[in-house]
């Protein structure tokens, strides 16, 4: 069984052919994710049955990703702790004819929204997407304002969806981790009042005032900090990775409520001393609902945070790994199905990437085809062990396919390596069923 069938294998979307041309595509898209669906597809009768999957009006793309999202819980329940990870991100279809786009960032660009809530664990193991809010916006009216809800409902709604899911699993604790946007009241407030069933951890954007007159930041920055952290700033945005070390403050303070009530919480701050010159320093400064009596505890709240970056990689296995921007579809609600879709390809990219680092001993056949990592072994000029090999060596070689230098200093491949890698994989492997099919090896 493929990993789409076995990711996919309790769909149900009301008809058994549906059900199977949505596994399918799925092992279409991620065979060859950076291809279009013509180029992903076998043929084009293969095409055209893609397309008519996705234009299925009776088909919601939370269908498609509801086996998904029960086995990431399953993936979730496995751990103590998991970050449930939330931001947004622009997708860009400027200059193609889509129906129901709406601006973006600029009124003159068009495209639409996704805001995923993406799960991890502390190690940094993609386990799943877990929600997702897809959506355009309307244009400005004459008097400059925007009809429709109020976009940073969808903050207050993910960590709502993430307390239902913590409900469903007592052994787990969720941590919902976002960035400054997510820097609102009626969020914490949400939480407070439904009893913090899940853990909050956010990027502070305001220097809100306390109740006393003090300013939050400067209040809390202005003890002796509790101690130092250390840890490799990794290479991102063209800087090279260096090292880091940051002070630490924490504090517990009541924050007001905007409605004569406090909402009870503890600042961290982590400011860099000793930044190289022409580099801004890195500072970090959170707010939790979890206590912190101690220096550890601070530090393990900011370690979670920096996993926050691990949605970022996600994004980029989707925009540039997967090109959905390139994707050439009539409709919001069609992109919406293929989106469901690729967001499941690029979690298992990512998957692959993260478990070749932090579990590389893995048997390689509890994520690959047997034809798949023989192919890579091929492809290399390289003789298949006749037992399955670590999952390291096959991410490596399938890595080095894809234009990973793959020399002792090199480190661990990334996404991109790897998305590129899949791909020539993917081909060979195909070629190497049909011989076996045939008897003709």
């Amino acid at each position: 069984m493929g990993w789409a069938a076995e990711e996919f294998k309790t769909i149900d979307l009301g008809d058994k052919r549906l059900d199977k041309r949505a596994v399918l595509l799925a092992e279409r898209l991620a065979d060859k994710p950076t291809a279009s669906i013509p180029g992903a597809c076998g043929g084009w009768a293969e095409t055209q049955a893609a397309y008519r999957f996705l234009a299925q009006q009776d088909v919601a793309w939370d269908d498609i990703l509801q086996p998904h999202w029960r086995y990431s819980a399953a993936r979730m329940g496995a751990h103590r702790t998991v970050l449930c990870i939330q931001d947004t991100t622009e997708l860009d279809f400027n200059g193609q004819t889509i129906t129901g786009l709406g601006p973006l960032s600029f009124e003159a660009q068009r495209g639409m929204y996704l805001h995923p809530t993406y799960a991890v664990s502390v190690e940094r193991e993609p386990l799943g997407v877990l929600d997702a809010w897809m959506w355009a916006r309307e244009p400005k009216d004459a008097s400059g304002v925007r009809p429709g809800p109020k976009e940073s409902r969808r903050w207050v709604e993910g960590y709502e969806r993430s307390a239902e899911r913590a409900a469903e699993l007592p052994d787990t604790r969720l941590v919902y981790v976002a960035d400054r946007e997510s820097d609102i009241m009626e969020l914490m407030a949400r939480a407070r009042d439904l009893g913090n069933p899940a853990d909050w951890l956010l990027r502070s954007q305001h220097n809100r005032n306390l109740p006393g007159g003090e300013k939050l930041w400067n209040a809390v920055s202005a003890a002796v900090p509790l101690g130092e952290i250390r840890f490799t700033m990794p290479s991102r945005h063209g800087q090279k990775a260096r090292p880091v070390r940051q002070d630490v403050w924490a504090q517990r303070v009541e924050l007001p409520d905007g409605n004569g009530g406090t909402v009870a919480a503890t600042c961290i701050i982590a400011r860099e001393k000793g930044a190289p010159a022409g580099v801004t320093p890195v500072q970090w400064r959170l707010l939790t609902n979890r206590e912190v009596g101690r220096f550890e505890a601070a530090a393990e709240l900011i370690d979670w945070y920096r996993g926050r970056w691990e949605i970022e990689l996600f994004f980029n296995g989707l925009k540039n790994g997967c090109r959905v921007e390139a994707l050439q579809l009539a409709s919001v609600e069609r992109l919406e199905r293929a989106l469901a879709l690729f967001m499941v390809v690029a979690w298992r990219i990512a998957r692959l990437m993260r478990l070749g680092r932090t579990c590389p001993e893995l048997e390689a056949e509890l994520l690959f085809d047997r034809d798949e990592w023989q192919a890579a072994y091929i492809l290399m000029k390289k003789r298949p062990p006749k037992k399955p090999p670590h999952l390291n060596a096959v991410v490596r070689l399938i890595a080095m396919l894809g234009g990973f230098p793959g020399r002792k200093g090199d480190g661990e491949p990334g996404v991109k390596t790897i998305w590129q890698g899949l791909q020539r994989v993917a081909d060979f492997a195909q070629g190497l069923r049909w011989a076996q099919e045939n008897h003709a090896v």
